[in-house]
């Protein structure tokens, strides 16, 4: 028995973990989940469809989903459940329910079911379990390999199956015709017929949740990672259809191979000498504690000799790895006595270790193992976030052109095999894969006019193109009299000739653009390893002492891998002082070509109070009505990364305050770590209302009774279909609470956004489509894939660049406005045409794209020099940063800044 860290707890019986709907393990009868009587009422989670839009011009398109039939049997769902067991893995949780079915009870599970990974379970037929509701089972299960040495047998798992309900397929029917409520028995007869098609894939390769991975195609990125080409799939109803939606997908492996290996790849140490893992040989405890989360909650397997030469497997997970080398940690014997990891196995086990010095792992059971005698198994899926620098490579690999994606996805039906599938046979589900992805009528939408500033060529511009916007002046320019340069590079690398060029680059594309801008003399090179915020506060006194007013712009040359510099300058500018900061990478403006800055000055204008462009008023007269003056807000909530326990989610919330719906502002705060739902929104809509009523008073000079708004349209990000619910029920009331606390009644309009999904649209006709093979800009989708009954639509509002451009997807969630499909469509297709930061429409409303950048800089509002670290380097959190301390150290904007778009 190898040597343990600590006592612990020992490896109990497992079982299918508990999940899914709470509390149908304890229910002994069935329900039968039927048909609703002639008189139940329709109910929808969100607006009922009004109707279908007509505008724009008929595109044909090919949609990534496939044809399937109903079941017409009734299925029988039953509970999966093994009594006062931990939470096991889905992968052993499959396992154990195939041994089930193969091994302990064949004869009761002819034809067999299908099984979730955790808790559900269905079958064509009712169980033979001798009249009872429910039975239970010893499963005996052991993973592992050749067992040529004495220790443990296989363990015995107890497994009770409780029916629970029997579902009528037919209720999928009714729902996709617009005759039955999605209610719980459409949820769960969908849930049924996404683990039939996906059983038979999760139990031959390595999958996660609704994709599974090949290795038929590869790709190694280094740091002990490689990518698989994966293929996704959900069964979607649709209107009066039921889908399949298969498209392609990446997942990340761990490289397969010794542990070691992976380990000196990981901290870029590849084929060098393994004691640079040895504490006695430098390693740094913060090196060890990044490759300790790298590495934590990987399966191994340990290979020791065993009587006779024969070879011991074991499968185990890394929890941890050790302070010290295995010659010179030390254990206490059960029979008395200490002894080092290194001599025990030299002792016990008659192995000599090559690399004594060199840390251990700790498992989940407390054992110790030295990292050379560990292997990772191939197919084990990385469930962290991919390394930064290893971003670029991952979207490489995912990256393909819409025809090539098409046919991957075609080719990869083959893999799918439906057809071949027995659960999927047995279950009467039939998937046309020979008629091809689904065929679509779509609408492309007319883009909005634009309205530019003077001294352009064509003062409004009607875009027929996502094209850039060349020989045009903003609307509404700044003036940057009094700007200084910080450079973080040394003057060998970044010199006095490329600072000039820089300047004069940056200032003759801001003119030709109408800023009114003078080249700067105050250059200053600084030091990164030094304290920021003086040496930016230094910058601006020689500033203030020159022109006797402080900066109104500090450009800052950032150094490759200087995220740290610019979190400290973000600090600086919008929490500390309150003036704009313009960051930019050394590499890009060094002998950056016009464009650069062309993009440069988008940014610097909208910082500084200016205005890009804005939309004709007679183009989106529902945004512009001056009789229904409208707010259009933007909401998003961010998440920690996986493994960042202990830190908390940020909320934002955007919204314009002008009239012509291109000036916003924002309001950011923290909440519970991975509470979806914004428990502040009643203060931060208080607060972006009262400001958008004051600029309409005191800027645009509106009398007293019009400076409320009439109309919220509420666009909400991140959030999935199971919590449209929640939406209505906790957010909207706190929306209409902060209107009830300013005394106005504004109707309200809410749409969720959603992003994260898997449809994709392709034009049949490759002269339909635009220069990089998508469909144009202004697509737009609302039948054949849209809800059955529910008010939705799918909009791809940008042109596409290097992949496959996805569509965002539109749910109107509640609509006191009574907005038309075509109004709602137009209206949201304009908005993502005043993304200050672009010039071209980009895939989602820009006030929606402001409140995903807002999250994901809230963390420059916490002090550098505090003692919380949001770096990617960055390995544990403090026990003692409680929600409490996250949010008394999270610093409020400047005042400055709260008015202005510092976010862009």
């Amino acid at each position: 028995m190898p040597p343990r860290a600590a006592p612990g707890r020992g490896r109990g019986a497992g079982g299918p973990a508990r999940g899914g709907r709470g509390g149908a393990a304890s229910r002994e009868t069935a329900v039968q989940i039927g048909l609703p009587t002639s008189g139940d009422h329709i109910t929808t989670v969100g607006v009922k469809r009004p109707d279908f839009g007509t505008g724009g011009r008929p595109l044909d398109i090919y949609v990534n989903s496939f044809v399937t039939t109903i079941p017409e049997g009734v299925i029988h769902h039953y509970d999966v459940i093994s009594p006062s067991e931990k939470t096991l893995p889905a992968r052993l949780n499959m396992a154990l329910i195939k041994t089930l079915q193969t091994q302990v009870a064949p004869q009761i599970f002819t034809p067999r079911a299908v099984y979730d990974g955790r808790k559900n379970m269905f079958a064509i037929r009712e169980l033979p379990f001798g009249g009872s509701s429910s039975q239970e089972f010893d499963v005996s299960f052991s993973e592992r390999g050749e067992t040529g040495s004495k220790g443990k047998g296989p363990k015995v798992f107890k497994i009770k199956l409780t029916k629970v309900a029997e579902i009528n397929p037919e209720v999928l029917q009714r729902f996709i015709a617009g005759n039955q409520s999605h209610d719980n028995s459409v949820l769960t007869a969908i849930t049924a017929l996404n683990v039939v098609i996906r059983m038979e894939p999760t139990m031959n390769y390595p999958f996660n949740v609704r994709s599974f991975f090949t290795d038929r195609e590869t790709k190694d990125i280094g740091s002990g990672l490689q990518l698989w080409r994966g293929y996704f799939q959900s069964v979607r109803p649709a209107c009066g259809q039921m889908l399949i939606n298969v498209d392609i997908s990446t997942g990340t492996m761990y490289k397969a191979g010794p542990l070691l290996n992976l380990c000196l790849e990981y901290i870029g140490k590849r084929d060098k000498d393994p004691n640079i893992l040895a504490p006695s040989h430098g390693l740094p405890d913060r090196e060890r504690l990044r490759l300790q989360r790298f590495i934590s909650g990987i399966r191994v397997i340990t290979t020791l000799p065993g009587s006779g030469g024969a070879v011991n497997q074991t499968p185990r997970v890394v929890k941890k790895l050790s302070t010290a080398g295995a010659n010179a940690l030390r254990f206490t014997m059960r029979e008395g006595g200490t002894m080092t990891v290194a001599d025990y196995f030299k002792t016990h086990q008659n192995c000599v270790l090559r690399f004594p010095e060199v840390v251990c792992v700790e498992v989940g059971s407390g054992a110790l193992i030295p990292l050379e005698l560990c292997t990772v198994p191939p197919g084990q899926i990385m469930r962290k976030q991919v390394p930064p620098e290893k971003t670029k490579d991952v979207l490489d690999f995912a990256t393909k052109k819409p025809k090539d994606r098409l046919d991957s996805i075609r080719n990869g039906l083959a893999v799918l095999a439906y057809g071949q599938s027995e659960y999927v046979r047995q279950f009467g589900m039939h998937v046309d894969a020979a008629a091809g992805p689904l065929r679509v009528k779509a609408r492309v939408l007319k883009p909005p006019t634009l309205k530019y500033g003077t001294g352009s060529k064509q003062l409004t511009i009607n875009h027929h193109s996502p094209s850039s916007r060349v020989d045009k002046r903003f609307f509404k320019p700044v003036q940057i009299d009094r700007w200084v340069v910080v450079i973080y590079e040394t003057q060998n690398r970044f010199g006095e000739s490329a600072a000039q060029e820089m300047i004069n680059g940056l200032v003759l594309r801001c003119r030709e653009v109408g800023i009114t801008m003078t080249p700067t003399n105050l250059i200053f090179w600084e030091n990164g390893q030094g304290a920021i915020a003086n040496q930016l506060r230094s910058a601006g006194a020689q500033c203030a002492a020159k022109y006797k007013l402080p900066p109104n712009l500090i450009v800052v040359v950032l150094p490759e891998g200087g995220n740290d510099i610019y979190t400290a300058v973000k600090h600086f500018g919008d929490i500390t002082m309150g003036v704009a900061t313009q960051c930019m990478k050394s590499s890009k403006c060094f002998r950056a070509k016009p464009q650069y800055y062309a993009n440069i000055s988008l940014k610097i204008n909208v910082k500084l109070g200016g205005i890009n462009t804005i939309p004709d008023p007679s183009s989106v007269s529902v945004l512009t009505d001056p009789h229904q003056p409208t707010i259009v807000m933007g909401a998003d909530v961010i998440h920690p990364a996986p493994g960042s326990d202990g830190r908390p989610s940020f909320t934002a919330l955007v919204a314009n305050v002008d009239s012509d719906t291109a000036k916003y502002i924002a309001d950011s705060r923290v909440q519970t770590s991975r509470q979806e739902m914004i428990e502040e929104l009643q203060a931060m809509s208080k607060h972006v209302l009262s400001m958008y009523m004051k600029y309409r008073g005191a800027v645009e000079k509106k009398g007293a009774n019009s400076l409320a708004p009439k109309r919220i349209i509420f666009y909400r990000d991140g959030v999935s279909e199971g919590q449209f619910k929640q939406v209505l029920e906790q957010e909207l009331p706190l929306l209409k609470k902060a209107c009830e606390e300013l005394g106005i009644n504004p109707k309200i309009t809410i749409i969720v956004v959603g992003k994260r999904h898997h449809v994709r649209f392709f034009p049949q006709n490759e002269r339909d489509g635009d220069r990089s093979g998508n469909c144009p800009a202004g697509t737009v989708v609302d039948r054949a894939v849209a809800h059955p009954t529910e008010f939705d639509f799918y909009l791809q509002s940008h042109g596409g660049l290097l992949g496959t451009s996805r569509p965002a997807h539109y749910s109107v969630l509640y609509d006191e406005n009574n907005l038309s499909p075509d109004s709602l469509q137009s209206l949201s297709f304009a908005l993502c045409h005043v993304y200050a930061r672009s010039t071209r429409s980009v895939s989602i409303p820009a006030p929606v794209y402001y409140a995903d950048i807002v999250c994901s800089r809230a963390k420059n509002h916490y002090d550098p020099a505090g003692s919380i670290d949001f770096s990617d380097s960055a390995t544990q959190v403090d026990a003692n940063n409680s929600l409490d301390n996250f949010r008394r150290d999270f610093k409020p904007l400047h005042k400055t800044q709260s008015t202005l778009m510092y976010f862009s």
